[in-house]
């Protein structure tokens, strides 16, 4: 009797797990059904651009790409957190190139890599505090902050140096972007995922990512339902910040040079990434995935048109043409919902 029933149970636990499998993935295609159409678009681009140049679908090409890629990946994914909550910040640019030099200038002053690092990541959180409070406690507008800090950060990355080129004194600091601290995959490429999966599942799964939703959605609701509004916006801007600053040294690891100007077309690619990934700059939508996603397509698409062959200066008009398709493309999704 027992073997008669072995069976039928077995199958009833199969029945149940293909019924599982089969809700999930609607559930999963309504989560990131945005994400997966940027990425049949990238691949779709890939493929174009390897029918022109066949040297684009090679492994070579990948690896550049994504190691391209890397430094605006972390911004954006910084980028989006403000953004979540219904602000911008345009000084991720500028302190980008203003970490570059900070960093650089303490190795040229004798100090180690560690410390040279930190100071470079001080100036990160530094200027996220300052963007931050201003916001949250002044109650400033956050075009206005940021703008401000933005053209603050430039000039003081021209002064620092007084606007001459750093190199990096430090042979063995390229490590820190091209080693390895797990074998087989560059650290630029581990700090890219690590990153992804960490904001994405504390966006998701965390009570704090959910607050940030819910104050882009809705800043005096969240107020009266009790969610620290204030902190919760205040450590936006400071991760952000942060975030700018790490991929800041992370390319200046790659590079071994730092310029005053080295940050200054990022602060639209970053906000352009979050746009084309699906997130409203009303705030109160996004992912981390898409973040990433929209960095990997505005970075295809400049590799394209270097690989093609177009003339660089188009580039930016290529870029804003795809921003303009997603922020329609969102708009329509929105007026059906």
């Amino acid at each position: 009797m027992t073997t008669a029933e072995h069976p039928s149970g077995a199958a009833a636990g199969t029945s149940d797990s293909a019924a599982k499998a089969g809700r999930a993935r609607p559930r999963l295609l309504s989560t990131y059904g945005t994400e997966a159409t940027i990425a049949i678009a990238i691949v779709l681009i890939e493929v174009v651009v390897g029918l022109l140049v066949p040297q684009a679908l090679t492994w070579g090409n990948f690896a550049d790409v994504i190691q391209a890629a890397a430094p605006l990946v972390i911004m954006a994914i910084g980028q989006l957190l403000v953004i979540i909550t219904g602000g911008i910040d345009l000084s991720v640019g500028s302190v980008f190139s203003l970490t570059g030099m900070v960093t650089a200038l303490a190795m040229a002053q004798g100090f180690g890599s560690v410390v040279s690092t930190a100071c470079g990541l001080g100036v990160g959180i530094v200027v996220g505090l300052a963007n931050g409070a201003l916001v949250t406690f002044a109650g400033l507008a956050p075009f206005v902050v940021t703008l401000i800090t933005y053209a603050a950060g430039g000039s003081l990355a021209f002064i620092v140096t007084d606007g001459h080129s750093m190199p990096v004194p430090d042979a063995s600091y390229y490590l820190m972007n091209s080693g390895t601290l797990l074998p087989g995959v560059p650290n630029f490429a581990l700090f890219s995922i690590v990153l992804t999966v960490v904001v994405e599942f504390v966006l998701r799964k965390v009570v704090a990512g959910r607050w940030l939703y819910a104050i882009g959605s809705s800043n005096e609701s969240s107020r009266l339902l009790g969610i620290p509004v204030r902190a919760s916006r205040l450590s936006t801007y400071v991760v952000c910040s942060l975030l700018a600053s790490f991929a800041s040294v992370l390319s200046l690891s790659y590079i071994s040079n730092a310029e005053a100007t080295a940050g200054s077309s990022l602060m639209l690619q970053a906000i352009a990434a979050v746009v084309i990934g699906g997130a409203s700059l009303s705030g109160g939508t996004g992912s981390a995935i898409g973040a990433v996603l929209g960095a990997m397509m505005i970075t295809v698409i400049q590799n394209g048109v270097n690989l093609i062959g177009i003339n660089s200066f188009w580039q930016g008009s290529v870029t804003g043409m795809v921003i303009l398709v997603a922020v329609l493309i969102d708009r329509v999704g929105k007026a059906r919902r």
